[in-house]
């Protein structure tokens, strides 16, 4: 279709559409070239016809939008990811409708490290859903380890940084190093094999994996599949302390604790002994306070148990002799005393006492008591 403008005196206008149409036409006349960049935004959808990426220049910034067919996108099988850099052949092309300016890929392709971020996430993904990762199998940290176990390179400021922190905020705690490769293709069967070396000592209670800052390339070998599983089957628990704060290599995903640097992996796996004085401090005064407390509650108690045991022994005598007086009052009121202080008295006879005057006769002598004193009389006569 002829691009068209209208004539406004000697001004030549152009519609919107005419425009877009016609720099669309001049794009396409353009070669395809190859572009590189960084994928950002990658967008899918199972009902679009074409896949969106933006592609981002790491160095400034520069953006440039990129279209390409689906069904060509998952032909390569790719499994792209943010922040990965990747070629892409294409031509420019103008979304006429829109003026939007991208570029139509061809094909893609994996560049530099592109190839390494991948397999790295699909094997995350992987040791992801066996678990491996999952926060619940992660052990908690010995509070006071017997035995400290090191992982570290031979000559790396990454041992001197967590045996100097160690020492300076415990000094009483033991350290098993072994030294080992920490970077290149050595490097992750041999951290492997110091994990199990390291399990056989004595007393290990927990192991710190330490390595320095480095590329990407550097690192990797704390990202290999062999270490992740060591880790995760090793029988004490094992703090990373791998790169720095912005690098998280597989294994910091696996480990027990992650440290962000050599040094502060310390601050994990040891208390600091000032604070622990202190606190043991405060422990024994607070016992102390609590010992004297009881001391003097119970003293107080045993004051009372005496008070109560000197008064017993008089309280004792007074109910006793209460319960006597009360004794002798009913054994004085059943004693034939008592009856004769009333004004009468006991006749008696040699065969005993007299209950009935038919055993009486006149002419018998008997004896007569009284309650003060007796004496004998002679019966004259007798009445039933």
């Amino acid at each position: 279709m002829k691009v068209e403008a209208t004539q406004y005196g000697d001004r030549k206008v152009y519609t919107v559409s005419s425009f877009n149409r016609g720099i669309g036409e001049w794009l396409s006349r353009l070669p395809t070239v190859w572009v590189e960049g960084e994928v950002t935004e990658l967008r899918r959808q199972e009902r679009w016809q074409s896949v969106f990426l933006t592609l981002k220049d790491p160095t400034d910034g520069a953006c440039l939008g990129v279209t390409m067919p689906r069904g060509q996108f998952d032909a390569l099988q790719l499994d792209l990811v943010d922040g990965e850099r990747i070629h892409v052949y294409g031509r420019p092309e103008l979304f006429e409708a829109r003026g939007d300016f991208r570029l139509r890929a061809l094909t893609l392709e994996r560049f530099g490290l592109g190839d390494h971020l991948a397999a790295l996430e699909r094997l995350k993904r992987k040791l992801a859903l066996e678990g491996l990762f999952a926060p619940d199998r992660k052990r908690a940290l010995p509070k006071l380890p017997r035995r400290i176990g090191l992982v570290t390179g031979n000559d790396a400021a990454a041992k001197r940084d967590v045996l100097t922190a160690i020492t300076a905020r415990f000094p009483p705690a033991r350290v098993v190093v072994v030294e080992t490769y920490v970077q290149g293709p050595r490097a992750a069967p041999a951290v492997v094999a110091a994990l199990g070396a390291l399990c056989d000592v004595p007393e290990l209670d927990v192991i710190v994996v330490a390595r320095g800052g480095g590329s990407f390339e550097d690192l990797l070998p704390f990202s290999d599949e062999r270490l992740v599983r060591a880790i995760t089957a090793c029988p004490v628990p094992v703090v990373t302390a791998v790169g720095h704060e912005q690098d998280v290599p597989l294994c910091d995903l696996a480990a027990d604790g992650r440290a962000s640097t050599p040094s502060a992996a310390a601050r994990l796996v040891v208390p600091d002994l000032t604070a622990l004085l202190e606190e043991l401090s405060r422990a024994r005064s607070g016992l102390e306070l609590g010992v004297r407390r009881t001391v003097d509650r119970e003293r107080q108690r045993l004051d009372l148990l005496r008070d109560r045991l000197e008064r017993a022994p008089r309280l004792l005598v007074e109910r006793r002799r209460a319960r006597l007086e009360q004794a002798a009052g009913r054994l004085r009121a059943l004693s034939p005393l008592a009856t004769l202080e009333r004004g009468y008295a006991v006749v008696r006879t040699g065969s005993g006492v007299v209950r009935s005057s038919a055993t009486l006769a006149a002419g018998d002598n008997v004896s007569v008591e009284l309650a003060s004193g007796a004496f004998d009389a002679e019966v004259t006569e007798t009445r039933s």
